[in-house]
Order: structure tokens, then sequence, then C-alpha cells
């Protein structure tokens, strides 16, 4: 039995990342083959600039090395770090004592973001950069797509598509949709500008004074820079709720009461939102823009529709083309559950870790 070493954000509070290391430390403790150790990276205070510098984080992730001395009693070292240049330098030691130690160690990218900064690292900070990420022997992507954020740093043999899940709970095998009378809206993210959150609540203003019938639900972490603009806005929408953030049966019961989930996200550290494959979980049709791995996932007309970027206008556009076509909202939302089911389920995801972590790299090396 080999030991793990999870490196990386665990909640709270909750993200993308920071569930699926949840989630991949419980399925490697729950088979035959693994044990785990963790190192929760996670800086509890929320904020929009993620991978930024400040020396309150310095002494936070300082205090974190302390935790080195776990590197000796662990087989494999698993890293889910960010993708600034912060992002990778605060894992540097373990990375290093790893790679002298020759433990396996693996990074599992959760963004697009990766080679953006590489290139544009110049000087002493670009070599430390790719020094640190030539040591991983296996690099774990979300999607196809976003291959090329590790191909400047592994052979491409060494590199693994492994996509997101939704968690077991949120999906039940039926397929009778309810049959909509109005827009039901969710977003379900954290409330940051590049989340698109801004764009959304325009829109939905808009659809408000365009006198449509609809309900939406806000949920989620507000970004602090933002609370008192995202409040107001809110303040000024009679059919629109904020619901703070929102775990398990919470959870459920929001997306089982939507038909429409909706993340127009233009956030540059992002990858295959869970959010979404959590929607489609629960048959909800998608609105999402076509950014990083999302179009790996979502396809226009199929499974939702694909509105512009930093675009309220095309936001509203999507609203009000299903609320004249809501039979639309039936067929998706039937699809996108067997969709679900037959490609983002928690059993496959687990499946194919526990296959990534079994494959020897030393024998991919053409």
């Amino acid at each position: 039995m080999r030991k793990v070493l999870i490196i990386g954000p665990f909640p709270n509070p909750m993200s993308g990342v920071s569930l699926a290391n949840k989630v991949v430390k419980k399925v490697l403790d729950h088979s035959s083959e693994f044990r785990t150790d963790f190192i929760n990276t996670s800086y509890p205070i929320f904020e929009d600039a993620i991978g930024s510098f400040s020396f309150k984080k310095l002494l936070f992730f300082l205090n974190i090395n302390i935790n080195i001395v776990k590197i000796f009693k662990n087989d494999i070292v698993y890293i889910t770090p960010g993708q600034t240049f912060f992002g990778i330098a605060k894992y540097g030691l373990f990375i290093l004592l790893a790679a002298v130690l020759r433990k396996e160690l693996i990074i599992h990218v959760h963004g697009n973001f990766l080679n953006k900064q590489y290139q544009n690292l110049k000087g002493f900070k670009k070599k430390l950069f790719y020094l640190l990420l030539s040591k991983f022997t296996k690099g774990i992507v979300l999607s196809p797509s976003l291959k090329a954020n590790l191909v400047p740093f592994l052979k491409e043999s060494k590199i693994f598509v492994l996509y997101n899940f939704a968690e077991d709970y949120l999906f039940t095998e039926t397929y009778s949709v309810e049959k909509p009378i109005k827009l039901r809206i969710t977003y379900l993210s954290n409330l940051m500008e590049e989340k698109g959150i801004l764009y959304l609540l325009d829109a939905l203003k808009e659809l408000e004074n365009k006198n449509i019938a609809y309900s939406a639900k806000i949920a989620g972490n507000i970004d602090e820079a933002l609370k008192h603009i995202i409040k107001e806005k809110l303040n000024n929408l009679k059919s629109t709720e904020y619901l703070g953030v929102v775990y398990d049966k919470e959870k459920k019961e929001l997306l089982d009461w939507s038909n429409i989930f909706i993340l127009p996200t233009f956030y540059k550290m992002e990858g295959q939102p869970i959010s979404i494959l959590e929607a489609l979980a629960t048959g909800n049709v998608i609105i999402a823009t076509n950014h990083a791995g999302i179009p790996d996932i979502i396809k226009n007309k199929v499974h939702g529709y694909i509105v512009k970027s930093k675009d309220s206008q095309s936001i509203l556009d999507s609203f009000l083309y299903l609320d004249k076509n809501k039979k639309k909202i039936e067929l998706i939302s039937k699809n996108n559950k067997i969709y679900f089911r037959e490609n983002f389920t928690l059993k496959k995801f687990s499946k194919e870790i526990i296959t990534i972590l079994n494959i020897d790299t030393k024998l991919k090396n053409i």
C-alpha cells in the first residue's frame, strides 16, 4: 500500500480545487491501494486577487512549510498549486525536497493560466518557474485543450486528462422533467468580477424591465472588494435572492429547483468548473462562456448556450430565447442528465485517478 501526501487547499473556503482535493483524499483512502496524508494550504480569507502577493500570505505559507517533514513519510506527493509565480513558488520547498528524495511527484492543474504566466515571466522568475515545474514526474489537466499548460515542462506522454466530477448525492436516475412555467435561474460560484456576476445582475435587471417572469437565486462567497456594489445591484432586483454559501442538501435543493444554471466566467485561473458539472447532474440548461476548458464539456445548443464574455446583452438574449422556447429547457434538461451519467460521475473520476496514479511514467518516455 502506497502513501500519498496531498498538498493543496481543502475546504473551507469552498472552491472547485478545495472540493476536488477533499474528494481525492476520500477516494484514495477508500481504495485498497493507497493511504493519504495532507497539508491544507487554504488561505482563510476569500478574495478576488487570487495568486497575488502579500506579506500576510507570505507568513501564512512560511508557517505551512513546517509540515515539510511529511515528504519523508510518503511515496507520492500530489500537489494542486496555484498558477501564478507565487502560486508555484510557495510550494518550492516541497517540490525540491520531493525531487531530491526521488518521490513520485504529481501536479494537478485546475486551470488554464499556467502557460500564460510562464510566457509572461522573465529572467530569474522564469527560470525558477521552469525549474520547479520540470521536477514533476506526472501532470494532470482537466480536459484535452488544457494540456498546453504543462507541455513546456513535461513530456506529453506524462500529461494525463482527468475530467472533473459532481458528487453522487446530486444525481438521481430520473429523467422526467417538470414542464417549465418560468425561468428559474441559479448562479452557484464565488461572486467575483471575473466570474461575470456583475454582467449577470445587469441582465436580470433588464429581464425585469421587460416584465419577463423569472426567479433567480445567487449562491457563493462575495469578494470583499465588490460587496457594496453587488449588494446594491441585488437590492434593486425584485425576483432575485442571495442565499450566501450553500453546501450539500441546500446545494442539491437549489440545483433541483432551478432549470437554468449560469456561469458567465472570464476568470483567468478558470479550468473546468465543478459547478457546471453539478448543474448537468441536476438537469439544468447551462449558460456559460467560451472560456478555458468549458468548450471541452459544453456544446452550444446541445447542453445549453454559449454567451459572449463581459456582455450582459448576450446573457439577456439567451434568457429571452429560453423564455420563448421553454420546450428547449425540457429537452436539454433530460439530455444533460444522461450526458452527466455517462461522463462525469464520481465513480468514473475515482477509477481514472487511481489508474493515473498507478501508471509508471518511466515506461512512458517515448
